[in-house]
């Protein structure tokens, strides 16, 4: 289980699009105990999209600079690793890497440590626009993914609750 609201917010989003998720994985085990690192958020695979992602969140105010060295140690050891997380499937040879922040502006920083910016702003609005469309009563997500549904059932009554625009 993800440890925080954005770790959660990502991993229910990706089992909604029908990723297999893995998260807070422990690889590169040390012959003399512990870890070589730990891939703290999703790990996700779509296998009717031959799509293998690794993601990793932030809500974290560090400096971009700082960001950057943690970030392309996290995706390093991801592509080091991730294969062996789904032995015996065809994956891709290379991860997309997603790096989520929920502090900051990605106007300057498009990637960061080889993978893709992300801002929390953007992916809220990516999952807004997947509910307008929908009626939470007859089309409801699962209520497995309690965050998600959340969304979706104040996007059903942004008009009228919250006084929002559509």
């Amino acid at each position: 289980m993800a440890s925080n609201f954005l770790e959660q917010l990502v991993a229910e989003w990706y089992q909604y699009q029908e990723y297999f998720v893995l998260t807070n994985i422990r690889v590169g085990r040390r012959a003399t105990g512990g870890h070589e690192g730990e891939l703290d958020v999703v790990v996700a695979f779509n296998p009717v999209l031959g799509k293998l992602v690794h993601i990793e969140t932030s809500m974290d105010a560090d400096s971009w600079e700082q960001r950057e060295k943690r970030f392309k140690k996290k995706f390093e050891t991801g592509e080091k690793h991730i294969h062996a997380l789904f032995k015996g499937l065809p994956l891709p040879e290379h991860p997309e890497r997603i790096a989520v922040f929920g502090l900051g502006s990605r106007k300057n920083h498009k990637t960061l440590g080889g993978g893709k910016v992300v801002m929390l702003k953007d992916l809220l609005t990516e999952i807004i626009a997947e509910f307008k469309e929908r009626t939470w009563f007859s089309d409801a997500v699962p209520e497995g993914f309690s965050i998600l549904r959340t969304l979706q059932v104040a996007t059903a009554y942004r008009k009228t609750i919250f006084k929002l625009p559509s």
